[in-house]
């Protein structure tokens, strides 16, 4: 190969804003100091999707590469923090669990904690196991701190958190970043896009008073019409509707409730489940249902009827096919959000999807020749994320005990990828998790907590037998007690906020929030 033969490109052109443009505009901007145009085309007449006001903790990497200071950004969005999520009514009707970040308990010799518990709970003799995790228990508390590694011992190093904040707010902050560094922003509606007539590769897109802009990479941010990689290249899409019925949404805010919770609230009905977002200005609330089970008119009925507060908008509704592009990377375009495929959003994976595509285009970024096997494998990763992510969140509509409606019958009863039935049986043999790729978003942690709260029956490792039943109480005992306690100190939510918000006097790091704890540190130790 010729030292020219893969000429770096020159012009990025992303098409579309929103969460998924600007947040490839700001990395990118960051990343790319030299030798590159970057550009945006978004048109005011198109309005985005505002569904993507939760995280997981992935979003402080994206922040940090990204150049985006963590107090001005809560600030700027309105933002909270996120402990976790809880579901409502998902194992059966009146059932409650948390799936929470960070560790769970301690671990006795290899033994995980919930290994333990299943043998006492078994008994009769252990708590809901959300006791366990100090995520959770600080959540239901209404309580926040970092992560605090100088308490050895204490749970408090191992806690974990994301954050709730306005999606718009959340864009227009990652404009402001972008634009700053250069990143120029077209105003304008694409009407018609041109190719190559050998190559196929997208040259330029036509805007509605004439306008053309050229572009070596095309970014398709434009959402669930996939603009470029669908209807100009034709890239088909796989449907995965036959696990995931729910196919359309209502999304409207509310007024704020008397308690910030740390805490995204996921609550099952009768066709789908709604969503409850706690920000520092309101409530963003959606209910996330099957159009085959329940009409557009119940369904808004259905989120009307469950809100903390007056509704502060009419209810928008949304319709999506959950899914995913047969390949989001195609010639000289690359999808990313919306345009390259959907899951809905019950664990929060909207946001992390675009920043682990922006991540993974910088790891195998073009030159001018678009190299057949870097395509490839973007493709091939992009795949492996959407597969492991959908099998997660059918978990949880497969896994309940409800079949009080033809909804949840058919999931209930339904056949399941073969990945995740492996996964379950597993669980159900020995409640043993093993990694089967190191690209998988989630862990050991996450699949035990949410299996436990889903009620799948599972056996406990056998090794847990040769550990006497008194130790293994006094165990559970000790981890029960550390965690409540080192959540009872921890600092509210709403303080915790409002000392960002209304800063002190004295300069707070805005890259390390921690306001200590309400009185002094924590002290105790588990008894291994």
């Amino acid at each position: 190969m010729t030292e020219h033969a893969n000429p770096p490109i020159s012009t990025i052109t992303i098409v579309g804003g929103g969460t998924a443009g600007w947040m490839t505009a700001a990395l990118l901007s960051k990343l790319f100091t030299r030798g590159y145009a970057i550009r945006l085309i978004e048109s005011e007449e198109i309005g985005t999707i505002g569904v993507g006001e939760a995280t997981i903790p992935a979003i402080r990497t994206y922040n940090t590469l990204a150049g985006v200071d963590t107090a001005e950004m809560i600030r700027a969005t309105r933002a909270t923090f996120k402990l976790g999520i809880e579901f409502v009514n998902w194992r059966d009707r009146g059932s409650s669990y948390i799936h929470g970040f960070g560790k769970i308990g301690q671990d006795n010799l290899w033994l995980h904690t919930h290994q333990l518990w299943l043998k006492m709970a078994k008994k009769g003799e252990a708590k809901h196991f959300d006791h366990y995790a100090l995520n959770c228990v600080a959540a239901r508390k209404g309580r926040f701190s970092e992560p605090d590694t100088r308490t050895p011992g204490s749970p408090l190093a191992d806690i974990d958190y994301a954050f709730h904040f306005d999606a718009g707010l959340y864009a227009a902050h990652l404009r402001k970043i972008s634009e700053a560094r250069g990143v120029e922003r077209i105003e304008g509606r694409i009407v018609s896009v041109s190719r190559h007539a050998q190559t196929g590769f997208v040259e330029d897109v036509i805007l509605s008073d004439g306008r053309r802009v050229t572009g070596d990479l095309f970014i398709d941010c434009s959402g669930m019409r996939g603009l470029l990689i669908g209807e100009a290249l034709g890239v088909g899409y796989e449907d995965w509707n036959q696990w995931l019925l729910c196919d359309r949404a209502w999304a409207v805010p509310c007024e704020n409730a008397q308690t910030l919770t740390p805490y995204t609230r996921s609550t099952a009905h009768g066709a789908g489940w709604q969503w409850r977002i706690p920000l520092q200005h309101r409530i963003g609330n959606g209910h996330v249902y099957a159009s085959s089970h329940i009409s557009d008119d119940a369904a808004a009925q259905v989120l009307l009827g469950n809100l903390d507060g007056k509704p502060l908008k009419d209810p928008m509704p949304v319709r999506f096919r959950p899914g995913k592009r047969h390949r989001a990377w195609d010639k000289n375009v690359v999808a990313i959000g919306l345009s390259s495929g959907f899951l809905e959003p019950l664990e929060s994976t909207s946001i992390h999807l675009i920043q682990t595509a922006i991540f993974r285009l910088v790891a195998l970024f073009p030159g001018r020749a678009f190299n057949a096997a870097d395509i490839a494998e973007y493709n091939r990763q992009t795949d492996f994320e959407y597969a492991d992510i959908r099998d997660f969140i059918i978990a949880h509509y497969k896994v309940t005990q409800r079949e009080d409606t033809p909804f949840w019958a058919y999931l209930k009863h339904m056949a399941v990828p073969d990945s995740l039935a492996e996964r379950l049986d597993l669980f159900r043999a020995s409640a043993r998790f093993f990694m089967h790729h190191k690209a998988e978003l989630f862990r050991e942690e996450s699949w035990v907590q949410v299996l436990i709260g889903q009620g799948l029956p599972m056996q406990h490792d056998p090794m847990v037998d040769m550990l006497p039943e008194d130790e293994v109480r006094a165990f559970l005992a000790d981890i029960e007690d550390v965690i409540e306690d080192t959540a009872s100190r921890m600092t509210g939510h709403a303080d915790y906020i409002r000392r960002i918000v209304e800063p002190r006097p004295t300069p707070v790091h805005s890259q390390r929030l921690n306001f200590g704890l309400n009185t002094g540190k924590i002290t105790h130790s588990l008894k291994l």
